[in-house]
């Protein structure tokens, strides 16, 4: 194998914080452990959970919504950003899972939702009473219809989630009145960040939350708050969940980069906390603005998690997310799977394929220099389920799109942690979604002492990468290498091959220090990874 030209992400290692380098584990807790039997994860149950997540090696939780809500979304419709809702255990419950945490040395970061609140918001409710140009109205984005009689929406948005982005609401006089906007659910009405009590009340929030110890925040669609002067019409109107691209003008308006530079600021205040930006932004210069020096400290980018399992899909991510970062000295960041996408073994192809893609795709991701998040679950090798009866589905965009998206569920599956037989000690209730009987072979308790299992897998990778010295440097070098396959070098010395062919290939020379399928006479197995010292 031949070396071919650097690809770099380069840094500036005067200061190292402990982010840049992180393996971050997402908790969705209504599906990670219920501690009170009513079938709905909680924080308590994260908190018991504890000792798995230092036995697994992460570095820090990502906690998604916890704050008080109707749950229309899961937690993303917010009624009150300072305050936890009950149905994870209320305030003191959050407290206590931040102090056991960093009494283990695992930070805390947490969701937050600057872009729109429930429509339980107090804030909302006032607009609703309030008067059309009143202050109340004003704190959210509320227009006069279309037409004669304003019986028709202000613009051609659609929401995200399916439908029309406007709902039209009843005045106090009885009378047909304005549309709020909301890009996601009826129930989520978009916040007007041009009205300084919003930017005030969330730095008021993100103080809340920094002087209870939280490490830091993952901010919901980073890439949105602001909004295009006099909302026009889209040329073409998509629908459907996430569908946007970077022209819609709904998202990554120019005045959101103050936003972002206002919230540093705050957090800036606090040495060592993180600010994490979900950015749906694919092209490169548009998205390293997000992750310049006085605005977000890291941008997920989902590059990886939408490439397919072939070599030249993978090696374009990669090039393209280091790219995006590189000339503003950011880290990148890495993702395989989150709360809002299909599990990898499921999209890899599922069954055993899919698993050893997956296997393979988790030994390249922590290769690689930067931050890295794993969704809870997918060191046990989740499959998606997709074959949830239409009862239980909870997800809005089953509703908002008159039952033709499934949405997300399927993703959302509470953990087997034990047992033979479902809820498999999620809970002693009955859980908030159906965990199928095949996974008691994915359970925890089956997985953590088995060698070749995925979770054995997991924990070693995580182990190497957090110990060894050739996982130094914050750039690669590619190497050529066959059709089908790819390799890199780090230059502390990791070599990382990914053979993503239907044939084994021959491996670089070196000594194999981990490998997602057994390696024999120097050959690696086809959807296989390994790495090399």
């Amino acid at each position: 194998m031949t070396d071919a030209p650097a690809v770099a992400a380069p840094v500036d290692r005067t200061t190292h914080p402990w982010w840049r380098s992180a393996v971050f584990y997402q908790v969705y807790p209504r599906s990670f452990a219920d501690s009170n039997e009513d079938g709905v994860g909680d924080l308590r149950g994260v908190r018991d959970k504890l000792g798995y997540l230092e036995l697994l090696g992460v570095n820090a939780l990502w906690v998604c919504p916890v704050m008080r809500s109707p749950m229309a979304d899961g937690g993303y419709d917010v009624a009150d950003p300072r305050d936890i809702d009950e149905l994870f255990g209320g305030l003191t419950a959050m407290d206590d899972l931040i102090a056991e945490a960093h009494s283990r040395q695992i930070k805390v970061t947490m969701d937050l939702v600057p872009n729109h609140t429930s429509d339980q918001h107090p804030w909302f409710r006032e607009a609703l009473a309030a008067a059309s140009g009143s202050r109340e109205r004003d704190r959210y984005i509320f227009q006069d219809g279309r037409g004669p009689d304003g019986a028709e929406p202000p613009n051609n948005w659609p929401s995200i989630f399916g439908g029309p982005a406007w709902t039209r609401i009843t005045e106090p006089d009885g009378t047909p009145g304005q549309w709020y906007l909301h890009l996601f659910a009826r129930e989520q009405p978009d916040l007007n960040w041009d009205n300084p009590e919003v930017a005030a009340d969330f730095e008021q929030t993100l103080r809340f939350w920094l002087d209870r110890g939280v490490d830091g925040f993952r901010l919901d669609v980073a890439h949105g708050m602001a909004k295009p002067d006099g909302l026009p019409d889209l040329p073409a109107v998509a629908s459907g969940l996430f569908a946007l691209d970077d022209d819609d003008v709904r998202f990554n308006n120019p005045a959101v980069h103050d936003i972002h530079r206002r919230i540093r600021k705050v957090v800036d205040e606090y040495p060592d906390a993180v600010t994490i930006g979900e950015v749906w932004v694919t092209d490169n210069t548009r998205f390293g603005e997000y992750v310049r020096a006085d605005e977000l400290h890291l941008a997920f980018n989902f590059r990886l998690a939408e490439a397919s399992f072939t070599a030249p899909a993978v090696r374009d991510a990669i090039d393209n997310s280091l790219a995006a970062v590189g000339p503003v000295f950011a880290a990148p960041t890495w993702t395989l799977s989150n709360h809002d996408i299909e599990r990898e073994v499921t999209r890899y192809g599922g069954g055993a394929v899919g698993v050893a893609r997956a296997r393979a795709m988790i030994l390249l991701e922590l290769a690689l220099p930067g931050a890295v998040f794993i969704y809870n679950g997918a060191e046990l090798g989740l499959p998606n389920v997709d074959d949830l009866p239409d009862a239980v589905l909870q997800d809005p965009v089953w509703e908002r799109s008159g039952h033709t998206e499934r949405g997300r569920d399927g993703c959302r599956v509470p953990l087997p942690w034990e047992g033979a037989a479902p809820p498999f000690g999620f809970t002693t209730g009955s859980p908030w979604l159906p965990i199928p009987p095949e996974w008691a072979e994915l359970t925890v308790e089956a997985q953590l002492e088995e060698l070749g299992s995925t979770l054995s897998l997991y924990r070693m990778a995580m182990e190497l990468r957090a110990v060894r010295p050739e996982f130094d440097g914050d750039r690669i070098e590619w190497y050529g290498s066959p059709a089908g396959c790819l390799a890199f070098r780090r230059p502390g010395g990791l070599v990382c091959v990914l053979n993503a062919s239907d044939t084994p290939t021959s491996l670089p020379p070196g000594d194999v220090l981990l490998a997602s399928a057994l390696p024999e006479g120097g050959q690696l197995p086809p959807n296989a990874a390994a790495w090399l010292v």
